[in-house]
């Protein structure tokens, strides 16, 4: 008996443009999936957002959403300082009145400029912020402004339990959580004083200097105060990571 080839059902123009559809999308798939690959591997781990945030890291396109990620996980951001050889001390939770100090260390070696005094209490995301800022941007705007790198960093203090301009009424100071850091003056390598209470305001090299490093501070920290908000920072730069986001 001969074979009989069965006769195969046509297809829909439908059931065609539905299989074309699949087979663009799988092509498609396949492709995003060999570009991520490439772009793993051969993008600049700054520029990605799945890859650590690490302090030794030139600046990429990805490097403030890892930032704020960290400064938000006080376990990553422990995490960040001990991998870019910043030596901390953890401090303990203490209650004072209304005033209290969480998730505080002690920053005693391994940031690119030293505080004076040393290791004031701090809140981990202020140290992360200082590490980033003193690293990425006071050395470079040292060098480049006034010809030497920075060896202090000169500030007025951290922890205050207080109200904002040490008021008897109205919201607490950032300072009553040790979560800023009042910064005066920067040492040079030869010695030399630059002041935000002297120099801010010149059109010399300290002067830009450090209307450069108060700019670049906002990249690190949420809230910048400096001579140009009021007459109470006139003195100095008030860095903070507290619920209000201010740079001027």
């Amino acid at each position: 008996m001969p074979f009989a080839i069965p006769k195969l059902k046509p297809v829909s123009e439908g059931t065609l443009a539905l299989a074309g559809i699949w087979a663009g999308l799988l092509d498609a798939a396949a492709a995003s999936f060999l570009l991520i690959i490439a772009v793993n591997a051969w993008a600049p781990p700054q520029d990605l957002p799945w890859k650590p945030l690490r302090l030794t890291d030139p600046v990429g396109l990805a490097t403030g959403a890892k930032f704020a990620r960290a400064a938000d996980d006080p376990e990553l951001c422990r995490k960040v300082l001990a991998e870019g050889r910043v030596s901390f001390l953890e401090e303990p939770a203490r209650q004072r009145g209304d005033c209290s100090t969480e998730n505080t260390v002690r920053v005693r070696d391994g940031t690119a400029v030293p505080l004076s005094p040393a290791a004031p209490v701090i809140t981990c995301q202020v140290a992360l912020g200082y590490a980033f800022w003193s690293r990425h941007v006071v050395q470079p705007a040292a060098r480049e402004e006034l010809g030497q790198p920075v060896r202090a960093v000169e500030h007025y203090g951290s922890f205050s339990c207080r109200k904002v301009y040490g008021r008897s009424e109205g919201r607490l100071s950032q300072h009553a959580f040790a979560n800023a850091l009042d910064v005066a003056a920067f040492r040079t390598a030869s010695g030399r004083r630059v002041s935000v209470a002297g120099d801010f305001r010149g059109d010399d090299a300290e002067g830009r200097f450090l209307r450069r490093v108060r700019d670049g501070a906002c990249s690190w920290f949420r809230a910048v105060l400096s001579p140009d908000y009021n007459a109470a920072h006139a003195d100095h730069f008030h860095l903070d990571h507290g619920g209000f986001r201010a740079c001027r």
